[in-house]
């Protein structure tokens, strides 16, 4: 079931479009920052919302990369895998992350933490190699500025 704070800031949206279903997007975003992820529970109840079947739905939470299907850590690390990420090294940040987090990419470390997932592009070629935590774009990354940019994340 929606929450009354979820409920209020998904129907805030439906002025804002010209059917509900066009807000299903914003509504999958409110509820995970409510949550964290979308539940098959919150999926059937914000498409009843929307007038969508879960279905379709689910159709457009798998396809954007942002909407999480299954729990994820408390903070969620992007790592770039562009091109010019790849050619300034982000294999090598992906292994030491990878390591020092106990983790492989898609996973959570144990205590909850950390999710380790890779990302197309993070628009920040001119300062390749990059990664995002959370919000938090960090540029022209080595692992010594990577361990210390992870001690921000409690």
């Amino acid at each position: 079931m929606l929450s009354p704070d979820e409920l209020r800031e998904i129907e805030a949206e439906f002025s804002r479009y010209p059917n509900k279903q066009a807000v299903c997007i914003d509504a999958l975003q409110i509820v995970q920052r409510h949550r964290g992820w979308i539940s098959d529970e919150a999926l059937h109840d914000i498409a009843a919302l929307l007038g969508m079947s879960p279905a379709d739905l689910d159709s457009v939470a798998t396809f954007y990369n942002l909407i999480f299907r299954r729990p994820v850590g408390r903070h969620v690390i992007y790592v770039c895998d562009s091109v010019s990420c790849w050619i300034m090294g982000c294999e090598r940040h992906f292994r030491h992350l990878s390591e020092r987090l106990g983790v492989k990419p898609g996973e959570t470390t144990d205590d909850g933490r950390f999710t380790l997932l890779p990302i197309v592009c993070l628009g920040a070629c001119d300062h390749a190699p990059v990664l995002m935590i959370d919000d938090d774009l960090h540029r022209d990354i080595e692992p010594a500025k990577i361990d210390r940019i992870l001690e921000a994340y409690k």
